[in-house]
């Protein structure tokens, strides 16, 4: 299915991000941007209403930088952050949080990923859709 959204960063729109579908509510689109086994760097592209589910990085540190649209991060306790372009969120490992588009906008962020040894993702539950619908 071709998308018929338009890209809100200068970067690649990439492909569908269908090998991680499962772990997203909405579309959202993935393009590399480089990196080595330790380090990756993606520009993930959220199309307007997608969101990850929660989740944990264990053993990795996760920097996103907000590179189009508007976008929200929140790590589990605190209160939901929006992003706009410029805006960097660093989240330090076996921290539960949650990214992704606002309800009526695409969004994009650069994620750079450093690994270490026996890095993994935990994915957890949906974000809460009653709760998400209220953010503008």
């Amino acid at each position: 299915m071709t998308s018929t959204f338009t890209n809100p960063s200068p970067f690649p729109l990439g492909r569908p991000n269908d090998a991680y579908a499962k772990y997203f509510e909405g579309q959202s689109h993935l393009a590399s941007l480089g990196g080595d086994g330790n380090v990756s760097v993606s520009n993930v592209t959220f199309e307007a209403g997608c969101t990850n589910h929660w989740h944990i990085h264990h053993n990795a540190t996760q920097v996103l930088i907000a590179v189009g649209g508007r976008g929200y991060c929140q790590f589990e306790g605190e209160p939901v952050r929006q992003l706009r372009p410029g805006d960097v969120v660093v989240v330090p490992p076996e921290t539960k949080h949650w990214h992704g588009a606002s309800p009526n906008e695409p969004f994009a962020h650069v994620a750079v990923m450093v690994r270490q040894e026996g890095a993994s993702n935990e994915w957890l539950e949906p974000v809460d859709t009653e709760k998400y619908r209220q953010l503008r």
